[in-house]
């Protein structure tokens, strides 16, 4: 008699005639339904149909085949005497191997165009129920739900039996994946009753579920002292991929998502360098290689270690420029040839390329007790200058006005109290994370040296008194945009209009914090 009887119902074949093939070798029994039994059965193989087992046919265009007490039974039944004796009453025997993958939900309704009936078959019932009903019973029941597991399992058969560490870790790998399959459904069928997002603030999910996969293991988290790990969304492919240099620490993550998401918010060739999450440095031009320039000459000292992201191709010409700085990483959504291959001649910097993952409409944070969720910050509606109120007397020139508005772009990526200084679309300086607004107006004016003289400047929120302009008119500045709102919005504009500053007033704050 054989020494366990094996259940395998999968929709990806992937190596399973050879693994069937081991099963038998090691004494198994073959039970399978529907494909996986006549795939079986055609490759030579001693295997008995579920409909066998049950005596009961499939039902509902095969909706139902394994959903039968003497399948479910055979699983789940503890190896007692008390159990074994039931089932023995109802002419039922154990099962002890559940093989089982589930229907391709998530790769069908990847595709474009899906029809909502078309995606609601290849919801799994049966598969789901066996990998749980095996998972419960992992002290007595082995189950596999991925094909990459086959060797480990075979092996352990081959040398006598599953060892119980084995039947657990497969258990857990099996709630996992059930888990995120339900995860994948839920979602799909929330995002299609959801309608397209207005351009203002909508309404959050009462619940969300994460699937999240280990990418990578840092060596440590902010500090050394500190654990620290990436993690991606399951069964999608990583944002970036590393072609040169050493892995990506904790921290190197961070910032390179800061730099990335920054160099990403403009239309025109754009590098932006970013030190400790904000950017020291970032500019527009009509070529990468003049922005990448504009952008290291807003700080050239803090750039030093600092990383770089930009949004179009690099090229030859921007790679000879940033050579001789040593920047921790460098990340593009493609490179020259050429390019890539002198910046390889680096050995510190880490080249990473982007694979185009769209960005997440939702921004998470962890606190104590929970995770602050809200929407990312991208909204357009206070982005252009023809929608902001010029409440000041003196009216903006088109230069200024062009320097104001990508100025407050800036702002949104720097961290609160956020001051950026601006000219011909390149920071000057910047002043962030101040716990006072005038501070953070004094230190981009350091920052930025004379460069002042003639620029303008963005604040991420209200000037709550005239101090911030007064220190701003001191450095020459000459224009200057937020959001308003302040009890003592009159006594600034009065301000702006004795400093013959031009002021405009968006109507949206961008705290980011």
């Amino acid at each position: 008699m054989p020494s366990f009887r094996a259940l395998l119902s999968v929709s990806d074949k992937t190596g399973l005639d050879a693994f069937a093939r081991q099963l038998v070798a090691a004494g198994g029994e073959l039970i399978a339904s529907g494909g996986t039994a006549r795939q079986l059965a055609a490759a030579g193989l001693p295997v008995q149909t579920v409909e066998t087992v049950t005596g009961f046919p499939e039902i509902l265009g095969g909706r139902v085949k394994t959903l039968h007490p003497a399948i479910h039974g055979a699983i789940l039944a503890r190896r007692t005497a008390e159990d074994l004796d039931e089932l023995a009453q109802h002419r039922i025997r154990p099962i002890d191997l559940v093989v089982v993958n589930l229907y391709p939900f998530q790769q069908t309704v990847a595709q474009p165009n899906v029809a909502l009936s078309t995606a609601i078959e290849e919801i799994d019932i049966g598969g789901v129920a066996l990998l749980r009903a095996a998972a419960k019973n992992y002290a007595d029941v082995a189950v596999v739900c991925d094909p990459t597991d086959y060797p480990a399992l075979a092996g352990a058969l081959a040398s006598g039996g599953v060892g119980a560490q084995l039947r657990r870790q497969l258990a857990v790998k099996a709630f996992q994946h059930t888990a995120a399959y339900d995860t994948a459904i839920a979602a799909y069928l929330v995002a299609e009753g959801t309608p397209a997002p207005a351009a203002t603030t909508g309404e959050l999910p009462d619940a969300l579920h994460l699937d999240l996969a280990l990418i990578q293991r840092n060596r440590y988290g902010e500090n050394p002292h500190q654990a620290g790990a990436l993690y991606g969304y399951a069964k999608e492919p990583p944002a970036f991929a590393v072609l040169h240099g050493k892995e990506m620490s904790y921290n190197n993550w961070l910032d390179l998502d800061s730099a990335w998401l920054a160099a990403q918010d403009f239309a025109a060739p754009t590098a932006a360098i970013v030190k400790h999450g904000n950017p020291c440095g970032l500019a527009c031009a009509e070529t990468l290689e003049e922005a990448y320039s504009k952008a290291l000459a807003s700080d050239p000292i803090s750039a030093f270690g600092g990383i770089l992201a930009v949004n179009r191709p690099l090229g030859l010409g921007t790679a000879q420029r940033l050579f001789d700085l040593f920047l921790e990483v460098v990340a593009a959504p493609a490179y020259e040839p050429e390019a890539l291959a002198l910046l390889q001649k680096k050995k510190n910097v880490r080249i990473l390329h982007s694979w185009g993952v769209p960005l997440r409409p939702l921004s998470l944070r962890s606190i104590v007790g929970g995770v602050l969720v809200q929407e990312a910050d991208r909204s357009e509606q206070d982005m252009e200058p023809a929608g902001w109120q010029v409440v000041s007397q003196r009216q903006p020139a088109a230069a200024q006005r062009a320097d104001l508005a990508f100025a407050w772009r800036v702002a949104r990526h720097v961290k609160s109290n956020a001051i950026v200084y601006a000219k011909n679309l390149a920071t000057v300086g910047v002043g962030a994370g101040q716990m006072s607004r005038v501070d953070s107006v004094m230190v981009a004016g350091h920052k930025a040296g004379e460069r002042s003289l003639g620029a303008v400047m963005a604040s991420d929120a209200f000037f709550p008194f005239a101090d911030g302009l007064e220190a701003a008119a001191r450095h020459g500045i000459t224009a200057v945009v937020q959001p308003g709102g302040s009890v003592r919005d009159e006594e600034v504009i009065a301000a702006a209009d004795r400093l013959e500053l031009v002021l405009c007033f968006t109507g949206v704050r961008h705290f980011r914090h």
